[in-house]
């Protein structure tokens, strides 16, 4: 059971689309709306997406940069309140936080797949010059 655990983790990690694809499955199945299956969908790979990235850095460059990752989070999360409290002149948490995190998932998206093209380019130019 532990071998089976540890191999979903790894499809997960290494390729979020499955991880957005089963969770939108699954939801659909129980909540029966296509919207809120995609809502909580992108959030569930948002998780994947950081993970994603973190483990992408760690085998392109052998060192962890997860502190940086929560670092830069963090900072997203202070810029997005403090915008929008100047939009707006109230804060409403749930609305933020869900702002924030699609946010993340845009970013982390982005990240995952400039980091594959990187990777990839990477271990090829090593291939070929040697």
């Amino acid at each position: 059971m532990g071998t089976f655990l540890s191999w979903v983790i790894a499809i997960l990690i290494t390729v979020p689309l499955v991880g957005y694809l089963l969770s939108f499955i699954i939801v659909k199945q129980v909540t029966k709306n296509h919207r809120k299956a995609v809502a909580i969908s992108i959030d569930i790979t948002t998780f994947i997406l950081i993970v994603s990235v973190h483990f992408m850095i760690k085998a392109i460059w052998n060192h962890s940069f997860l502190w940086l990752i929560f670092l830069i989070m963090l900072l997203l999360a202070l810029s997005f309140v403090i915008i929008y409290r100047f939009l707006r002149n109230e804060i409403e948490y749930v609305r933020i936080f869900r702002g924030y995190w699609r946010l993340n998932f845009i970013l982390f998206f982005i990240m995952y797949f400039v980091l594959l093209i990187f990777g990839l380019t990477s271990r090829v130019m090593e291939a070929v010059s040697g």
